[in-house]
């Protein structure tokens, strides 16, 4: 079942996006997460061809983390290149933006232009937000619904695609943060097990089987989890490093 897309408004889709809601967040893997917001959005938005999904990460940096087209890549690549388009001021600016013709839109002339000369001519950009789990965080980044023809999209798809990236925003954060939780459990077990490893193998307690794997691993920088995961492979630590450790 796709929205209404006659035009109207966004109140008599609240069982689809319920539902879009849910299947959203049916994956706490980033990655199946950022490609299916992806491949729903233009379904949200029938209009589009295509779409792109930027996120913001460390210091403001924008990747494009899935698409459903080349094309969208592309259009997403030549904005961070020219730090400029309504992708860049969305995602870092915290605004959504409608533009009916890039070729002629002086907002971003440099990338508008570069854009038009590829055949994209239409464009919706909304910004991907959290803000059920945190109204004070800045944009996740943003969904970028491109179109080949002039004029194609209207106000009450600009609407769709705003409640759309706000379901898509919570999903993707609640993603993120159960991967993280995760890889956190994961790596206490691995650690654990290291440390088990280590006691047995070197007559240690457990506080200086800890300490041991993480005097290792500021001497060798390495992570922590990825010494657990050699010692647990290999049996205990590296010879040279073992001997002094037996010896201590």
């Amino acid at each position: 079942m796709r929205p209404n897309a006659s035009g109207g408004g966004v109140a008599d889709t609240g069982p689809y996006f319920a539902d879009l809601s849910q299947q959203l967040m049916s994956d706490h893997d980033v990655d199946a997460t950022v490609q299916r917001i992806c491949d729903r959005a233009v379904e949200v938005v029938p209009a589009a061809d295509f779409c792109g999904l930027t996120v913001r990460q460390r210091r403001g940096r924008l990747v494009t983390v899935a698409h459903t087209d080349e094309m969208a890549l592309e259009c997403d690549r030549l904005q961070y290149e020219l730090k400029q388009g309504p992708c860049v001021s969305s995602a870092l600016e915290d605004e959504p933006f409608l533009i009916r013709s890039t070729g002629r839109d002086q907002r971003w002339p440099d990338w508008g232009v570069r854009v038009a000369a590829l055949g994209v001519h239409s464009l919706i950009s909304v910004q991907l937000s959290a803000e059920v789990l945190d109204p004070d965080r800045d944009p996740l980044g943003a969904i970028n619904l491109y179109a080949r023809r002039v004029d194609t999209f209207t106000a009450a798809d600009l609407e769709r695609a705003m409640v759309f990236a706000a379901h898509a925003g919570n999903a993707l954060a609640t993603s993120q943060l159960v991967s993280s939780l995760t890889e956190a459990i994961e790596s206490r077990h691995l650690i654990g097990i290291a440390q088990g490893i280590l006691m047995t193998r070197y007559q240690l307690d457990e506080p200086q089987a800890f300490e041991t794997l993480q005097r290792y691993s500021s001497n060798s920088n390495v992570k922590l989890r990825e010494v657990a995961d050699q010692v647990i492979q290999e049996g205990g630590l590296p010879a040279s490093y073992g001997d002094v450790v037996a010896q201590s």
